[in-house]
């Protein structure tokens, strides 16, 4: 059996162009890797690729030791549903529901119990019963991020998940990701234009010149 979580081989993707040509990545249990790259440079589209959302021109996506878009469209939702965590630049919230609530769609969905320790740690417990719309902005990406570790993914794709917060509540969130993919046996892949966040992983990654370095 392979020890990888994620291979990803050959990648190239493009529309009018070509974004990215021959791409290769791998990722271990509890192992973390960013990717850094100027805008355009297909950072994002690599990581929908490999988190199942576009299928790549070439190549191919090997998750938990299963040939990607192979797969039935069952099976590729029910990763999504249990086994793998997106989380965004921007938060997606119901913003006319609370914030326990927004996390209890993802628990009720995957059938795992929410953690208080979690919420505790995400510094957001005290806001449970607020609604979404009562939050800030830093505060609302807590609780979407919340939404996301309540399900207990085995891999984590984090798109720009620090891009709007403040140096201190940026540490803080790196600081629950790494420490949930050590607990758990998780990966992280980590998009990011901030070079000190993506110190942090394992290995870094820079898509430059269409090719992934």
């Amino acid at each position: 059996m392979s020890p990888f979580l994620l291979k990803a081989k050959g990648l190239s993707h493009g529309f009018d162009t070509v974004l990215f040509s021959d791409v290769n990545l791998s990722l271990l249990a509890s192992q973390s890797v960013a990717i850094v790259g100027r805008s355009g440079s297909g950072k994002s589209t690599l990581l929908h690729i490999c988190s199942t959302f576009i299928e790549p021109n070439e190549g191919s996506v090997t998750l938990f030791g299963q040939n990607l878009y192979t797969q039935s469209e069952d099976k590729i939702e029910a990763l999504r549903r249990y086994d793998i965590g997106i989380i965004f630049q921007f938060h997606y919230l119901f913003k006319g529901m609370s914030a326990m609530a927004n996390i209890e769609v993802a628990s009720m969905l995957s059938g795992e119990v929410i953690k208080e320790t979690l919420l505790e740690r995400l510094e957001i417990k005290e806001l449970m019963q607020k609604k979404v719309g009562e939050l800030s902005g830093g505060q609302q990406q807590r609780v979407s991020i919340a939404r996301v570790l309540s399900k207990k993914p085995r891999m984590i794709f984090a798109d720009e998940p620090t891009g709007n917060l403040d140096k201190e509540t940026a540490e803080l969130v790196m600081d629950v990701l790494l420490e949930y993919i050590n607990e758990t046996g998780a990966g992280l892949v980590l998009v990011t234009h901030d070079e000190q966040m993506a110190k942090r992983c394992n290995n870094v990654y820079r898509l430059t010149e269409k090719a992934l370095v």
